[in-house]
């Protein structure tokens, strides 16, 4: 049974002073994309998930790894110990590297992979950092307004918000508290661009969060059907074989959280947009039904 929405009706939506939105969907469907383009109207607040979760949350742990890394090498280590210089991670909307390297991949340390139980140690660090930086969501259409005078507000939400939350659980609390503070509007890949995310990713494999009890299985599996012990494992292989499940497993949730808790539009009208109205009209369509 489908939550009431925030905004019932198309009418709503269209005359609200201060609009709130929440985009959800797998990387690459264009949340970001449409973010920026609403953030340039200069009307609407952006508020990133995983830039909240890499500078609020995980920026410490970012900024230590790197760290560690320098400390491997003779003159970094000289230069550090000596505060003669220092390091920092310069994440932003657009380039989110520094979450993702720290996250890792597992399998051989020899081609960049982390021992498989130190890559569930920070997935679980993340899925924490996650489920803080959508419930402080809200928060922020208050603070966008109330200190930088923004009238409407965006939230792109990453690409694993239907990890961390439950559509099918009523009192979900991530979705809970964002539903009842914006409008949940799933970005619907079709299967030609599921297909293309997936070569995509195969050409550049990326960290990826992934469901604990998920990634226990997947990873047993792959290394029973590659016959390799785990440290032996390519991180890379592994990450694109896996991505291709994840996209099997989230496609689902996403759209029960669409039919639980907010609404769907296609991939294709987000694209198309090209202006602040554009994504009113298309909401408003989506209300309409």
């Amino acid at each position: 049974m489908r939550r009431p929405l925030i905004y019932p009706d198309p009418d709503a939506y269209l005359r609200a002073p201060r609009k709130a939105v929440a985009l959800l969907g797998m990387s690459g469907v264009g949340k970001t994309s449409a973010a920026k383009l609403l953030r340039g109207s200069g009307d609407w607040f952006h508020y990133s998930v995983d830039y909240r979760i890499g500078t609020r949350y995980m920026g410490e742990r970012i900024v230590d790894n790197f760290k560690r890394e320098a400390m491997k090498a003779p003159l970094l280590r000289a230069l550090l110990m000596t505060d003669s210089i220092y390091i920092a991670s310069n994440i932003t909307f657009e380039n989110l590297a520094p979450l993702s390297t720290y996250l890792g991949k597992p399998g051989d340390p020899a081609k960049g992979g982390l021992p498989f139980e130190e890559y569930v140690r920070r997935q679980r660090e993340h899925r924490e950092a996650e489920i803080a930086a959508l419930l402080d969501a809200p928060e922020f259409i208050d603070k966008a307004r109330a200190i930088y005078g923004y009238s409407h507000f965006l939230a792109d939400t990453g690409g694993s918000i239907c990890e961390v939350a439950d559509p099918h659980d009523p009192t979900d609390p991530v979705l809970v508290e964002l539903s009842g503070a914006m409008l949940l509007v799933r970005i619907r890949e079709t299967d030609a661009m599921a297909d293309e995310l997936a070569r995509r990713f195969a050409a550049n494999p990326k960290p990826m969060y992934y469901d604990e009890a998920f990634l226990r299985a997947i990873w047993a599996e792959y290394l029973d059907e590659t016959g390799g012990a785990p440290d032996e494992a390519d991180p890379d292989a592994f990450a694109a074989w896996g991505f291709r499940r994840l996209i099997a497993r989230r496609r689902p949730l996403y759209r029960a959280i669409a039919d639980g808790w907010g609404v769907t539009v296609a991939a294709e009208e987000v694209a198309a947009l090209r202006s602040a109205a554009d994504f009113d009209a298309m909401i408003a369509r989506a209300l309409a039904g």
